[in-house]
């Protein structure tokens, strides 16, 4: 059997269980969660043992510990991914919902909220997003299908055992869930040409990832987006307030898209609160690549290069910059950004303002961190990324954001 063969086989065993998921009930699926929230627990060494041999090779092949650290699970990291697939239970089913508009003529006409059908999903070396990703679709009555990145290809294989295993017997079936247990390039490529096989493809990964989809795929894309986010420290900025905020947004975890990679700093606060910054990031281990005036300030700092400026860093690295007010730290944003999260810290109202007017991303921040752009922390429960362009989700893409709309028109023999 060729790839093809192979990924348009598993496309149409997904599509033929999910017709039956399409209008399975709502407590069908959750019980279905629960079952893969169980499992989960109940095999976690064998996970750990399989996730133990993808770390081995990352090692041994030179992954960026950063990188690893996205690869890596836990006892704690799996009882969290569990702890997500019921809380996924928990939330309303979207499925069924709709506004209803009676017309003068008498017609009952519903939008209501209908699977998308076939969602194939390409992601990097994050095996939390097979069972995030699994959970979503199910609940929202999707059938999945998975690709994961060559570095997770055990820990996915061993996840994707366990859920298949739990959804046994239930009235969908495991087939519902699928994973592409290959870790040729040709497969990618095969799913991102599946037209008719797959209705929407969502990939979840790095810059380079996401932009080979966008221009290669012949199916629709839903494009998540790689995280060049920047933090600006206001002339009128709380300084220990911006210090405990510009911290946390770099090096709370600095691999994951919602992790600052650029900080603006009003020139009027420079001199103060980047010493702040780089005696509090120094037990971190963080890297300081400054402009020049930052320099001054900081003799021990990196040059930064253009290109700084434009890189998704994913590591213990910050790019920095002295501006002269609020429209130099928006005009540097728009050039740079990517659509996903900005920050202010400021005390000013009007600065505010004007920066969450002018700022274009999914999700602006006055005085958090841009951390908290997540689906769980956004009480959407689990995601399945987050969408940076704006036809259909921005944001967070949570269950509502997998769904799209069926017209349901009733009548009495009206005509036209």
């Amino acid at each position: 059997m060729d790839i093809r063969e192979y990924v348009f086989g598993l496309c149409d065993k997904a599509k033929e269980a999910g017709a039956v998921l399409g209008y399975a009930l709502t407590d069908e699926k959750n019980e279905a969660l629960r079952k893969i929230a169980e499992a989960l627990r109940a095999e976690k060494e064998y996970i750990l043992t399989e996730n133990r041999a993808d770390i081995d090779g990352a090692e041994a092949n030179g992954v960026p510990k950063t990188m690893r650290d996205r690869l890596l699970l836990t006892a704690d990291r799996i009882e969290g991914i569990a702890a997500a697939t019921e809380k996924v239970a928990l939330l309303p089913d979207p499925c069924g919902e709709g506004e209803v508009n009676v017309r003068p003529n008498g017609l009952k006409i519903s939008a209501m909220k209908v699977p998308l059908g076939v969602i194939g999903i390409i992601y990097e070396a994050r095996p939390n997003v097979t069972a995030d990703a699994a959970a979503l679709c199910l609940k929202s009555g999707n059938a999945a299908v998975l690709k994961g990145g060559k570095e997770a290809i055990n820990t996915n294989r061993a996840i994707m055992k366990v859920m298949k295993g739990a959804l046994t017997g239930t009235s969908f079936g495991p087939e519902v869930i699928q994973l592409i247990d290959s870790t040729e390039r040709e497969a990618t490529k095969v799913l991102m040409n599946a037209v008719g096989k797959i209705d929407v493809l969502i990939p979840r990964g790095g810059k380079g990832l996401i932009n080979a989809v966008v221009s290669e795929a012949k199916v629709p894309v839903i494009e998540t987006g790689a995280g060049n986010c920047h933090i600006y420290i206001d002339e009128s900025a709380d300084l220990e307030k911006a210090l405990r905020v510009a911290v946390n947004a770099k090096v709370s975890r600095p691999s994951v898209c919602n992790a600052v990679e650029t900080m603006l700093v009003n020139e009027k606060a420079a001199e103060k609160f980047l010493p702040m910054y780089a005696g509090a990031v120094k037990e971190y281990g963080v890297e300081i690549r400054g402009c020049e005036r930052t320099r001054s300030i900081l003799s021990e700092v990196k040059a930064v290069t253009e290109e700084d400026y434009a890189t998704e860093f994913n590591d213990y690295i910050i790019a920095v910059k002295v501006v002269k007010d609020i429209g130099e730290a928006i005009k540097h944003i728009k050039k740079y950004t990517t659509g996903h999260s900005e920050a202010i810290m400021t005390e000013s109202l009007e600065n505010a303002r004007r920066f969450c007017r002018e700022i274009d991303a999914a999700a602006v921040y006055v005085n958090a961190s841009t951390r908290f752009t997540d689906g769980g922390e956004f009480g959407m429960g689990a995601e399945i990324g987050i969408s940076t362009q704006k036809l259909h989700a921005r944001g967070p893409m949570g269950l509502r954001q997998l769904t799209t709309v069926k017209y349901i028109v009733e009548g009495d023999g009206q005509i036209r």
